[in-house]
């Protein structure tokens, strides 16, 4: 599936306060991580495990982008917290979110919300979408992605 050249061109927030798009990083893979929530402990090991394996990413010509809908405050103290070596994109206007499909129902203590379900989405240098993983499991998440991507 190709992205339209409108999301990859479409004025992204980042941490360090910067805007970028998807489109800046052409020529390198692109790896999008969708989390529910900043410092929460499902959040934190992703995070952590991206971080602990980033080096071998950029070895791989990709780029790692963590995406939720917090604000760029509380992803720059989630940054700062875990010394997380890639950027956090803040979607609260829900531009990446809705593009790619990742708020659902979801139900806690009872009660029904809507929130980000956990998925990562690899897009190549050419920024076609190549692969998805949804309804993620976090522990060694970070390491399949990676193997996908030495594999291609």
């Amino acid at each position: 599936m190709k992205i339209s050249n409108q999301l990859l061109k479409t004025p992204l927030l980042i941490t360090g306060n910067k805007q970028i798009s998807l489109a800046d990083f052409a020529g390198n893979y692109i790896v999008l991580y969708f989390y529910p929530k900043d410092n929460t402990s499902g959040c934190t090991q992703e995070g952590q495990e991206f971080k602990n394996i980033h080096a071998a990413f950029v070895k791989e010509k990709c780029v790692v982008l963590g995406v939720s809908r917090d604000t760029l405050q509380s992803h720059e103290k989630f940054k700062a917290n875990y010394q997380f070596p890639f950027e956090l994109i803040t979607d609260s206007e829900k531009t990446l979110c809705q593009a790619f499909a990742v708020i659902k129902e979801k139900s806690m203590y009872g009660k029904k919300y809507l929130g980000i379900e956990r998925s990562t989405f690899l897009i190549d240098k050419q920024g076609k979408l190549i692969h998805e993983w949804r309804k993620v499991k976090v522990k060694d998440h970070a390491a399949e992605v990676l193997n996908y991507i030495k594999n291609l």
